[in-house]
This record gives C-alpha cells, structure tokens and sequence, in this order.
C-alpha cells in the first residue's frame, strides 16, 4: 500500500508526469497495433483497435490479412458488443452460403437493424416478402418492351444530356467530376424506369439534387454502423447526434422525396393522364404496376404506402449507385491504360455507330455494340476489382459447417469481402491484380464464364441481381460512346480511393479532362 500512496501523492504533485506516463503507455499501444499485420485479439476490446487504427485504408486493410489470417477468419469483437463475425473469401464456403444450403443463410436480424432505412424493401426482405417482390420485378423485367425501353431511355439521355456536357466541358476546357455525372445519369434513368418520373439531374446546369446527397449521406452512415458497436450507434440515434444526426436528416429527405413521387404517381393515374400501358414504345413501370392494385384506384388489394416507399427506395438505390459507380471505376482503369482504350476503340471501328446531324457526335445503340466483346470483357474486369457493393451479409439460422471446415452456429453473423476475393491469389492467380480484360476472353475468342459465386459483383444463386442485364446494356453504352467521341483523361495529381461506405464510391470524385477525338 505504500507504494500505491507514494504514486497516489506523486500524481497529485506532478500531474503532468503522470499526464506524459499515460501518454506514453497509450502511444506504445497504439504504435504497436498498428505496426502489427495480424489483428490482435485483446482482453475486453477483442480485434476492435485494430480496425480503428486501420479505417483509413480499411479495404486495402482486409487485403493485406488474406496472407495471414487466410480465407475464413472469425473476427472477435469487443465483449458483449455483438460484433463477432466469421469473415470469408473462399469460393467453396460462398457457393454453399448462397446457392448449396441458401435456406439456412438469410440476411439476418442484425441486417436489418443495420439498414433499417431500407425498410421492407427487396433488399432487406427474407422468406415470402423476397419471394413476392422478386416475382413482381422479375416479371416486369422480363417484359421486351421493358428492355426495348431500357435501351431507348439509356441511348437518349447519353444523346441529349450526356454527351453535350462533356461537349461543352470540352470546348471550355473545364475540369469535370465524372463520378457526378454518372450517378446522376444512372439516377434520372433509373428514376424513369421505376417510377416514369424523369428527375432532371442531368440537365445543363446540373442541380442540386437533395435526395442523391441524402443517399450519399445515409450510405456512410450504414458503412459507420458496420465498425461500432450497436449499442452505441443506438445511443447516438436515440440521441440525434454525430452520425446518427446525420443519418436522421437524410432519412428525412429521402422519405419527402419518395412520398412525392408516390403521390405524383397516383393522381396522374388517378386523373387518367397515364398513357403508357398504350405506348408500344413505353413500358410500364414498377410504381405503376403496384398502384393499380390499390382500391382508389379500382384494384382489390392493400398496399401500404410505407410499402411503396420501401419499395421504391430500393430499386432506385439499385440502379442508381451499382452501374454508376462501376462506370467511374471503368474510366478510372482506361486512364491508367491506354493499351486497354485503343483496343475498345479499334474494336468499336466496324460497328455501326448513328449520327443525327453532321457534326454530332456518334451515339451507339445498345443493339449496335452486343458484339463488343473487348469492351464488356473490360466491364467485366473493372465490376471484378472494384465491385460497387464490395460486403455481403448473411446470417445462420441452424448450425452448419461450412466446406473449409469451420462450423457456424445459429444467428452467426458473417461478412463475405468481394474487394478482398478480387485480389486473393489463390482466387484469380498472381496476377488478381492487374487490370486484364484478357482474363475474361477465352482461347476461342469467346467471353469467358466465371462462376457467380466466385465473380459475385451482381450476387450469386437466388439472390442474383435481376437488373445484371440492365446494367450491361446502360455501361456499354455510355462506355463505347464516350470513348469513340472524347479522349478523357484523369487531373494529373488528382488522387483516386475508395470511399468509405457501403457502396464502393471514389472518395474525391473522379477529376478529367475532356477533349473531343477528331
């Protein structure tokens, strides 16, 4: 005891040695995590510093693991915390999570706490709601006039909007954020296809548009929820601050604007002033296509409108952020390699490319450039190293044990990384690295097929993206288009990383240049 008086007495006389000990013992600690590439399992705290000291390069991070820790590792988090998580990139464990025993693996509990802005949506859904709404947009997807309108809807905002843009930025010689751009065209198309609503973001002038800046906002939130604990993102909702502030102002704006579109909907066709289901060249959309069955509007069922906000949330965040971030990690790839770009170009030579007037520029159409092989092997090769959602989550709903031998118990939560899988050696050979679109070409000159669950960027098994073949037709022509008219070149200096969110966005836009191609 005397000693212990001693420091007591000590400390209360020289607070600031005490101060500099505490300093010290702290910085020790900390330089050693993160000097250290193995995840330290530590009493109280389990692996949590370790994200914490690396959530600056957090995806770069989970690279540098694989090494160490493998293909399957459980991830300890603070005690009591609910954050222990059996992360996985193994080819074999993915096929059976999503396609072998998919009953047993759901989205879980705890996802749907974590991404409750979503609602009831596709997303979020489990069990007979996925099943329903599933069949309901697989149904209208399937439709040719719904993909005759896809590619017509797609060609014409590239004509009219997109391409004069970066005409105009061209002749001016401004400096253009061409991740803005996509993502604005992806959601004025995809706000056209699932409500019939043309939002505009792409208009000359280019508006603010609230709602994309409230996703944006909503998407690092959900990524901040994934490395704290929920008990205290909890606390920080309950109290409407930090983040959570954050996430409460956009869910607002989200809400006002999906509500709008809603009720826009119903009193056009409340009024008949909807004419769409008679247009050959038009197809219905989704919003439609569940507002007939409501009662004012002469259909039997009940479909709340909280549903329909669910609803059109989701298939607006769907084709919104995927294909537009994919498009600017397609550019960000071609600028780093020339040799890639020429090889589109000499490709997109013989194809036929129409032009309205003299002197405009070349607009392909989606049925022109299906023979582009090159060019969707390069898609292909960018969706694979950059996937626009990198995290997928399951759940268990019965013990199970997985093919690499680890054994799951019921509600284990896991965490498969599709950053990490794209650069395993062991996955896609010690090239993983590299950009080669070659990969995806097989010896006969014809497009390689990888299987889903090893090339997961749009799902695999039940659970497969249904708009895979939508997003195909949108990149392929906004890509051949672009790089035929405009040679487009990244801001020297301009430093490109992935942001953290749920969606794999570039931190800092993507900066270019643009000049017209003779």
């Amino acid at each position: 005891m005397g000693i212990i008086t001693s420091l007591v007495k000590l400390a209360v006389a020289y607070p600031e040695t005490l101060l500099s000990l505490v300093s010290f013992v702290v910085l020790f600690f900390y330089s050693g995590i993160r000097r250290s590439r193995v995840p330290r399992n530590w009493p109280l705290l389990g692996m949590f510093p370790s994200v914490l000291t690396q959530i600056h390069r957090f995806y770069e991070w989970c690279v540098d693991l694989i090494p160490i820790v493998g293909s399957t590792f459980l991830f300890k988090g603070p005690w009591f915390s609910g954050m222990d998580i059996l992360i996985t990139i193994d080819p074999a464990n993915i096929n059976h999570i999503f396609n072998a025993n998919f009953v047993n693996y759901p989205k879980g509990a705890q996802f749907l706490e974590i991404f409750d802005i979503l609602g009831d949506g596709i997303f979020n859904a489990d069990s007979d709601s996925w099943k329903s709404q599933r069949k309901a947009v697989h149904s209208l997807m399937s439709e040719p006039r719904f993909r005759r309108f896809v590619a017509r809807t797609s060609r014409e905002k590239v004509e009219e909007y997109l391409v004069p843009l970066l005409a105009r930025a061209a002749e001016q010689a401004t400096v253009v954020d061409l991740q803005d751009l996509f993502l604005r065209f992806t959601f004025d198309t995809t706000c056209n296809l699932v409500s019939g609503v043309d939002p505009g973001c792409l208009s000359p002038d280019l508006p603010s548009v609230p709602f994309a800046n409230a996703i944006d906002n909503a998407e690092d939130v959900l990524f901040f929820r994934h490395v704290v604990p929920m008990s205290w993102w909890k606390l920080l909702r309950w109290l409407r601050v930090g983040e959570e502030k954050k996430m409460a102002l956009a869910w607002e704006t989200i809400d006002k604007f999906t509500n709008n579109l809603i009720s826009l909907r119903m009193e056009e066709m409340k009024h008949g002033r909807e004419d769409r289901e008679q247009d050959e060249d038009v197809a219905p959309d989704l919003l439609s296509s569940y507002l007939k069955t409501r009662p004012e509007l002469g259909g039997v069922a009940v479909v709340s409108k909280k549903f329909l906000r669910d609803t059109t949330l989701n298939l607006l965040l769907a084709g919104r952020d995927t294909t537009g971030t994919a498009l600017s990690w397609f550019f960000w790839m071609i600028s780093q390699h020339p040799d890639v770009e020429r090889k589109i170009l000499e490709e997109l030579k013989p194809i036929l490319a129409v032009s309205t007037d003299e002197g405009k520029a070349a607009v392909f159409k989606a049925e022109d450039i299906k023979s582009a092989l090159y060019l969707h092997a390069a898609l292909c090769e960018t969706l694979r190293l950059f996937p626009p959602v990198p995290l997928e989550h399951k759940s268990t709903k019965l013990a199970d044990v997985l093919p690499s031998g680890d054994k799951v118990y019921p509600e284990t939560k896991l965490l498969i990384n599709l950053y990490s899988m794209a650069r395993s050696e062991g996955i896609w050979g010690k090239d993983c690295r590299e950009f080669k679109p070659e990969r995806w070409i097989s010896d006969r000159g014809t497009l390689k097929h990888e299987p889903s669950y090893k090339f997961l960027s749009f799902n695999s098994g039940p659970r497969t993206c249904l708009g895979k073949d939508m997003a195909f037709i949108q990149m392929k022509v906004v890509a051949a288009t672009l790089i035929h008219n405009f040679r487009i070149k990244v801001v020297q200096g301009h430093v490109v990383a992935p942001k953290l969110s749920i969606i794999l966005h570039m931190k800092n836009g993507l900066m270019v240049n643009v000049e017209k191609r003779a």
